[in-house]
């Protein structure tokens, strides 16, 4: 669970009401149920308008991934790695047939099975490597459509705005109500530039996060299996595999714990 997420939208939601509160402003002018209807019933009719339903509800479906925070490990499937280069570089290539039901990562399981199938890196490096963009385009999409819906949303509050502002100019004539008009009917910008800046494009953000990780891995499991394939040693292997990751974080120290994973003792 990503905690740190969801505190703090809890904690902007809070600071934004308790900055309301102590400027003597009412909590209940905050409450406009037609300003929510117009904000987020226009921003996602836009967004079907711009993509699938399907890919909408699929976006919408990966955005709980944010919140679960639910990563690959790398370490793991780099043990695991290793322990498939040891058995094949002791036992030949063949023997890993045997291993290919226990292989967790569905990724590195297919590459092995082509590995035993196609005696042939090059093939198997252009193979996965096109399933590695097309998988990439894929993830991206849902990052996209939570942008869309980040800038949707800010036009929408406005949009709520002016309507509100056309019902109270009925009212010219009556400061005190056209004041307290002119205040209710801004709150659909609020809700926009709040839905917009503290859940969509954060979201968004965060969607893109995970698929960076998400391909890193892949791209780590490629080298893999093309090391495997032409029979490198495990430990080179090894220090290739980690030295990607440095690569590809920023060259952060990564410690690379040993793991017994699935299969037992390396």
């Amino acid at each position: 669970m990503n905690f740190s997420a969801i505190i703090a939208i809890f904690a902007a939601v809070i600071l934004i009401l308790a900055s309301h509160k102590a400027d003597g402003a009412s909590m209940v002018s905050l409450l406009q149920p037609s300003a929510v209807m117009i904000v987020l019933g226009g921003t996602f009719c836009a967004a079907i308008v711009n993509f699938k339903p399907s890919i909408l509800m699929n976006a919408l479906r990966s955005s709980v991934d944010v919140f679960l925070d639910k990563q690959p490990s790398h370490m793991k499937v780099i043990d695991e790695i290793i322990y498939l280069s040891h058995q094949a570089r002791v036992k030949g290539l063949f023997a890993l047939n045997s291993l290919v039901d226990n292989i967790q990562d569905p990724f590195l399981k297919r590459g092995i099975q082509l590995s035993i199938d196609f005696n042939n890196p090059q093939m198997i490096y252009d193979i996965l490597k096109a399933e590695i963009s097309y998988d990439e385009e894929e993830e991206l999409i849902n990052s996209r459509v939570f942008e869309a819906l980040g800038g949707y949303a800010p036009t929408f509050g406005i949009v709520g705005a002016v309507f509100g502002l056309i019902q109270i100019m009925g009212y010219i004539q009556q400061p005190d109500i056209l004041a307290q008009g002119i205040a209710v009917a801004f709150v659909s910008t609020l809700y926009g530039v709040g839905f917009a800046n503290l859940l969509f494009l954060p979201v968004a953000g965060k969607l893109k996060m995970n698929t960076r990780e998400k391909i890193l891995l892949k791209e780590v499991v490629l080298q893999g299996i093309v090391s495997i394939q032409m029979e490198e040693s495990p430990m080179v292997i090894e220090e290739k595999l980690l030295a990607y990751l440095k690569y590809h974080n920023g060259h952060h120290s990564i410690e690379h714990k040993k793991t017994t994973g699935i299969y037992g003792v390396r």
